[in-house]
């Protein structure tokens, strides 16, 4: 809606339709908003020295509402301006968020949507404690508390538990604005309120594991046990092939023929009606080998050796080398599928519903595929239980830009590709998504958009703000617009996880329940000296081990 002129050329009455107690009256209306006309007099005499929500009537993100029959429209300011031709008015572009009753001079049992619209004259009045405590204190659906509402002091900010997981929700931050406390904030409320809750997620670089040391369980390379045979043809090959082109397609059909007869060696493959190289059945590595040799035995030419040659001594390397015994330890081989999944995904939770698997201490070589694999059970485990009880699991994806990125790079296609399904399909088996980053422009295209909750912090990159105010609603423009000047610990919170959008102030956690994220600080720590030798020694024989 163009409002430039047309508004300035017609309010030389002043604010006529303003009512007492309004800041100013409405001048324009179209389906999804409205233009209004604010008295900058009366803006300045009702806000004055006030620090509740009226302090800011009429700013960018404030919230008004507008009298229509017996129902109060609630707006969000979008966009303010000073008027053309009219000293001492403002020209406002509100956003309409949804519509509750009267109740007083305040409004109650807010809903979302618009069935009445005001008409031009129509007095726009601020929204106070008392509206806002309404909305969001009255809450009646399963919801966590994170914060309070800005900027308020005491009006509590809930996330609805239903519609944060129903339809996934993304956490956004530039690095330093308390995206990783915040995560953590928000786990720990959901922990608290769903005790018997089946949480996994995928910590990169080992931050969480102090945090949730008394309420989950903590999978590292000592303990995860991951088997190899879990794995997925997919999954083999983006571990096993080191070639591209025609190369890897002659290596992954050799690949496959081998697999698919070391599998097939298995008694549990005989217990089954069809076996496909995908099939989770265990096998040994030394089956897998003896099969590429023996194929290699068949070739009568010593050319055509080469394909066989790089699959035998890319699995001989990673069966020999220690870093990968987390996963190609010959111990793994026993159908040990049940107990994984149940440690894996809390089957019973046992007061203890998320696992945080660290992935700190995985080959950087390998790490994507452990985190294919690892989302890969999530989904398929609800896929092939949808005849069961359900169990309804919940995967958070910490720097979520670099297994979902928006190039289209061979590395790593499989836990983009898994993410991805799970980010379109998963609602539909009970399987939620939440996503973490400090990039979201770097993720992939439609993925953010597939999160029906998004939480905002300071984002710093103006391609990154855009990248997310292009995936939100437009009533939530009017908030997003904000980000920049977000303080650390603030967020913006639109979407199916809260009642209208708001923009909340965080609690702050205890210090034994927030992650091992600080930054250093250089001026502190460099003060210090002493024991330098020591603190190498000690490095060096870690680097060297390759140990925790």
């Amino acid at each position: 809606m163009d409002y430039a002129g047309g508004v300035s050329a017609g309010v030389g009455g002043g604010v006529s339709g303003a009512t007492d107690g309004a800041i100013g009256a409405i001048r324009e209306v179209a389906g999804g908003g409205a233009v209004a006309l604010f008295d900058s007099a009366r803006l300045r005499r009702l806000t004055g020295d006030r620090d509740d929500s009226v302090a800011t009537a009429g700013q960018v993100g404030s919230l008004v509402k507008v009298r229509v029959g017996g129902f109060w429209l609630l707006g969000n300011v979008r966009e303010v301006r000073a008027c053309d031709r009219d000293d001492g008015k403002i020209v406002a572009r509100l956003d309409f968020l949804g519509e509750g009753a009267i109740a007083g001079d305040s409004l109650a049992d807010f809903r979302r949507g618009v069935t009445r619209y005001p008409m031009p004259g129509d007095g726009v009045h601020p929204v106070d404690r008392a509206d806002l405590a309404r909305i969001f204190e009255g809450v009646d659906q399963p919801h966590v508390e994170i914060g309070t509402v800005y900027p308020t002091a005491d009006v509590r900010a809930s996330l609805l538990i239903d519609g944060l997981l129903g339809r996934h929700f993304a956490l956004l931050g530039s690095t330093g604005t308390g995206k990783s406390t915040s995560t953590a904030l928000i786990l720990h409320r959901i922990v608290a309120a769903a005790p018997e809750g089946h949480i996994v997620m995928l910590d990169p670089h080992g931050e969480y594991a102090a945090a949730f040391a008394s309420t989950g369980t903590i999978l590292n390379v000592d303990n995860l046990e991951l088997p190899y045979w879990l794995m997925n043809f997919e999954e083999h090959c983006e571990v096993f092939l080191t070639t591209e082109g025609a190369e890897r397609e002659a290596d992954a059909d050799i690949l496959a023929k081998c697999l698919l007869a070391a599998r097939s060696k298995n008694r549990l493959a005989q217990t089954l009606g069809k076996l496909t190289v995908d099939s989770p059945v265990p096998y040994l590595l030394s089956d897998l080998l003896m099969g590429i040799v023996g194929q290699m035995g068949k070739l009568e030419k010593a050319n055509d050796l080469a394909p066989y040659l790089r699959l035998k001594s890319k699995i001989e390397e990673l069966r020999g080398d220690p870093r990968y015994g987390f996963m190609f330890s010959g111990l793994l081989v026993s159908d040990t599928m049940a107990s994984f999944i149940a440690r894996l995904f809390r089957l019973p939770a046992e007061g203890r519903p998320i696992s945080i698997v660290d992935l700190s201490g995985v080959p950087s070589d390998i790490v994507t595929v452990v985190v294919a694999v690892l989302s890969r059970l999530v989904f398929d485990y609800a896929i092939w239980s949808r005849n069961e009880p359900r169990r309804p699991l919940l995967l958070v994806c910490e720097e979520a830009h670099r297994y979902v990125p928006s190039d289209r790079a061979t590395h790593g296609a499989a836990v983009r590709k898994v993410l991805e399904r799970i980010a379109k399909e998963g609602r539909k088996y009970g399987v939620s998504l939440g996503l973490i980053t400090q990039r979201p422009s770097d993720l992939a295209e439609g993925v953010l958009s597939q999160c029906g909750t998004i939480i905002a912090m300071r984002l710093n990159n103006e391609r990154d703000q855009a990248y997310v105010r292009a995936a939100m609603p437009e009533g939530a423009r009017g908030f997003l617009d904000s980000i920049p000047a977000l303080r650390n610990r603030e967020c913006i919170v639109c979407g199916e996880g809260v009642t209208i959008p708001i923009r909340v102030r965080l609690d702050d956690l205890a210090p034994q329940l927030r992650p091992a994220s600080d930054d250093p600080s250089f001026s502190a720590l460099w003060r210090d000296a002493g024991d330098e030798a020591a603190i190498l020694e000690r490095t060096i024989h870690r680097w060297r081990n390759q140990g925790r």
